[in-house]
């Protein structure tokens, strides 16, 4: 099974992108979604050890754990070494699932891919972008979004170039949904003839 790894910055159309994806037959494992079930799972308990606090009712209230660790590079580093293994293992069976089923592709939903090493456990990887005015103007549709809070959050992911320069494909979101999907289309149709180079 080829593992086709999707990323893109926060506002260039990645989720959309993943959608289409899906509507191919093809088995998307959303990491960010991982965590939210984990959140409500597995991570609640060594979570709230960590972080005394920041959950109630069984699952973690994010606004709390996030002003917890919140300019706090070493809390984040502890929350990653809590929740990163376990979204891996959740990875793991989803990948065995999809293999199972005799699906030719899979697709890993990873919004920090090349920030965490994810591009050597994929045999390509498709890089979503826009331009930056566009990605911007998505960005601050998002409830509470500020300057500082958008810089902060650019500062966490590797520049959109330099993710480009990476990629064995760009899907070009700026052009309409269309055109995203015709792009998606043509991606699976030119991995079907790659080689796998996973670790």
């Amino acid at each position: 099974m080829f593992v086709l790894g999707l990323t893109g910055s926060m506002g260039m159309g990645k989720s959309t992108t993943a959608t289409f994806f899906a509507e191919e037959g093809v088995p998307v494992h959303d990491a960010d979604a991982a965590v939210h079930r984990l959140y409500e799972a597995a991570a609640v308990a060594p979570i709230e050890a960590a972080f005394p606090g920041v959950t109630g009712g069984g699952k973690v209230d994010r606004t709390k754990l996030s002003e917890r660790i919140a300019g706090n590079p070493a809390a984040l580093k502890q929350l990653e070494a809590i929740v990163h293994p376990l979204v891996r293992a959740a990875e793991r069976d989803f990948l065995a699932a999809a293999e199972k089923s005799g699906a030719p592709i899979a697709v890993l939903d990873i919004p920090l891919l090349y920030e965490t090493g994810g591009e050597s456990r994929c045999d390509a990887v498709v890089v979503v972008s826009a331009p930056a005015d566009v990605q911007r103007a998505r960005v601050f549709e998002r409830p509470g979004m500020t300057d500082e809070k958008y810089a902060a959050l650019l500062a966490r992911q590797m520049p959109d170039a330099e993710k480009r320069r990476r990629a064995d494909f760009v899907v070009d979101s700026s052009r309409g949904l269309d055109a995203a999907r015709a792009q998606v289309r043509d991606i699976l149709k030119a991995v079907a003839t790659m080689p796998k180079r996973r670790d």
